[in-house]
Formats: C-alpha cells, structure tokens, sequence
C-alpha cells in the first residue's frame, strides 16, 4: 500500500490528519515524507517531518508527549493520511491538549 501513497503533488510531503483514537478529537495536522511513514509503519510511533527543522520529527521524542499509532489509512487520492493515536499529553505545543483550540465560528 506504501508503493500507492502520492508524494509528489507535495513535494515529497503529504499531509497527516492526527486523530485520537478513543474521543475522536482532531490533535494535530503535519506532514510525512516517505521515510517518516515508513518508521511510523514499524516503530507504532507517529513520526513526521519537521519542516523548520527539516529533519525526521518523532512526537514526543523530547516532549514526552508520544502518539502510539492504532491505524493508518490514506484517502481516496493516496495523498493524505490518517494516523488513529494513543496520545499521551497534551498535542499542541502550546499545551493545549489539540492543536484545534483557537475557534473562528
């Protein structure tokens, strides 16, 4: 399924939508590279890639704020995912538990 997923129309980057597993609450949006999706895929930890850092970004790597990966699934287009997660901590590096919390409507 990996071979499917469309890199290209991101330049090498798609998007993740992060969501947990057991509210449903939306966390976090970021982008994967191949290789980050791939460690995602065997390590169950939610790996992106950072791009300020412009560097592979394992959540909670310094944070201790971790996402255990329960499922990935891409859209119809394969070019964006879906990691269902175990959060531990708050998601947003603001500390708020999502990164959704700023409401415009």
């Amino acid at each position: 399924m990996l071979e499917k997923l469309d890199f290209k129309k991101g330049n090498g980057l798609i998007p993740v939508i992060v969501q947990d597993a057991k509210t449903k609450e939306i966390l976090m949006q970021a982008y994967a590279n191949k290789e980050a999706v791939e460690h995602t895929l065997k390590t169950k930890k939610a790996t992106y890639w950072s791009r300020s850092r412009n560097e592979l970004w394992i959540k909670g790597e310094t944070s201790g704020h971790t996402q255990k990966v329960i499922s990935v699934a891409t859209d119809c287009d394969y070019d964006s995912l879906l990691y269902l997660v175990e959060q531990t901590g708050p998601a947003c590096h603001t500390g708020e538990y999502s990164c959704f919390h700023n409401k415009l409507l």
